[in-house]
């Protein structure tokens, strides 16, 4: 992947996927709408390393906020989470 496609500030929407293998992309924030933070980066992406591909794929790591009651119905506070960018859409478009 090349250039970051979200910058801060822009709401995304996680990815609803269920994979049979290892990811970083926790169950609690699939299909959720959060806001991104800040970009952290480019690293090679986990779930490709945990099924030992070779040359695994870098993308851009995001730090993703939510508001805990997006997540769980309630709370005040927020929650923040680093995701890779194939992990994530515009929120406007359809989770997939």
């Amino acid at each position: 992947m090349g250039e970051a496609r979200f910058s801060p500030g822009v709401r995304v929407r996680t990815s609803l996927i269920d994979p049979p293998h290892h990811t970083r992309l926790p169950r609690y924030v699939r299909g959720r709408v959060g806001q991104v933070v800040e970009l952290q980066g480019t690293h090679p992406l986990p779930d490709q390393r945990a099924r030992r591909i070779a040359d695994p794929r870098v993308e851009p790591v995001y730090t993703v906020r939510f508001a805990a009651r997006d997540l769980w119905g309630e709370g005040t506070h927020s929650v923040t989470v680093d995701l890779w960018e194939s992990y994530l859409a515009p929120a406007t478009e359809e989770v997939r």
